[in-house]
């Protein structure tokens, strides 16, 4: 540093930024307005590829998770999902169908044909227990009357 006249990295710095302040104060007012245009089209055209890349990913999974990849299995299947970037939707569904064809197990199990028995061997809600027919209106004040003794029992 001390070949370039400065006597330590701080002064090199001062100078540097004093250069650039120098510079934009010799700006004009028009290339000060048109250098930052230039930065919110730059921006925006960042944003926009941001956008898009959101957008295709995001038709990707759609296309996965309507043939039933979900979770990690789909993150797995948008990773070996074949299809270019500029493909339409018809492109990825299609692309999507041959890799179900290729990987069935990215794209869950089939449900069972038949329900699981219930726990006990019989069937869930099952009929109502027999021998018991249906109480009379009235039955149960008969009936906390002979407890109480207010009538004989029969």
């Amino acid at each position: 540093m001390a070949d370039l006249g400065f006597a330590d990295s701080a002064a090199l710095s001062a100078w540097v930024e004093a250069q650039r302040a120098a510079e934009q104060a010799s700006l004009s007012e028009v290339e000060r307005r048109e250098q930052a245009a230039e930065q919110r089209e730059r921006a925006a055209a960042e944003r926009e590829a941001e956008a898009f890349t959101r957008l295709r990913a995001a038709a990707r999974q759609t296309a996965l998770a309507r043939l039933g990849a979900h979770g990690d299995d789909l993150a797995d299947a948008e990773r070996l999902l074949d299809a270019p970037d500029d493909a339409d939707e018809q492109a990825v569904a299609a692309a999507a169908a041959s890799l179900k064809e290729r990987r069935p197990e990215l794209f869950g199990t089939t449900a069972p044909a038949t329900p699981p028995p219930a726990p006990g061997g019989s069937p869930a809600g099952g009929p109502p227990p027999r021998g018991q027919a249906p109480a009379a209106p009235g039955s149960a004040g008969l009936d906390m009357a002979r407890r109480r003794g207010f009538l004989p029992t029969s």
